[in-house]
């Protein structure tokens, strides 16, 4: 059963996206402003969030960036605002997608039935892993099958997507892997903006604190070995 809360004030729309959303295998919850937003979001736990950027009594990148602090809930932003710095802004805060209005609610449930899907392989792939593959480099842990990453003993939450490419990077650490075959391994068929790869790097650089992923220029990207 998967758990969507829509955060939306205006009540035509975020009706119409109820109805859209509604299936015999999904829950669907409203709210029109952060207040009741963050109280559904305490008392359901959902699995994903259609966010409207703004709000009455907020914003939804200040709650985006909140709600990375302690979850990996699917975070799909829904605005008005197009303009490129503010999709950006919404993919580096940890947002998974960003949709500009208007859009169309045939689209809309085609992009939260991809996300869904992705967040279910990568749980499904956590528990039927059964030897756990850790990664060490300083003072860097990282448990790909466990979903569990620390800096200096202190926890690091990366999202499906950055945990994905930090794992392509690991794995292939001394090679270089293209902008392409990252994008297509990461994204598979589903649409994103072109920069959305230089913005996902960025964030997993920043967070992990590390200069081992290295760009090289033209190409793609590598992780560096230690001894390199």
């Amino acid at each position: 059963m998967n758990k969507i809360l829509i955060i939306e004030d205006d009540e035509t729309l975020n009706e119409g996206i109820a109805m859209t959303l509604e299936e015999e295998e999904t829950l669907v919850f409203r709210a029109d402003c952060l207040k009741e937003g963050k109280r559904l979001f305490e008392e359901q736990q959902p699995d994903l969030i259609l966010l409207d950027v703004n709000l009455p009594d907020g914003d939804g990148f200040t709650f985006c960036k909140e709600l990375r602090q302690q979850s990996d809930v699917s975070i799909i932003f829904l605005t008005a605002n197009d303009m490129e710095l503010d999709i950006v802004r919404g993919l580096e805060m940890g947002g998974d997608d960003y949709i500009t209005k208007p859009f169309s609610l045939m689209v809309l449930r085609a992009r939260v039935r991809t996300v869904l899907r992705r967040r279910s392989e990568n749980h499904e792939a956590g528990r039927t892993v059964k030897k756990s593959d850790l990664f060490y480099s300083g003072d860097l842990v990282l448990d790909f099958d466990n979903m569990s990453f620390t800096k200096g003993g202190q926890p690091v939450l990366l999202s499906r997507i950055e945990q994905k490419l930090l794992k392509l990077l690991v794995q292939n650490r001394g090679q270089t892997l293209s902008k392409e075959l990252l994008m297509d391994k990461v994204w598979g068929d589903e649409f994103v903006e072109d920069h959305a790869l230089t913005v996902t790097i960025k964030r997993v650089r920043d967070k992990l604190q590390t200069g081992q992923i290295k760009s090289i220029y033209g190409i793609g990207y590598t992780w560096k070995r230690e001894d390199e």
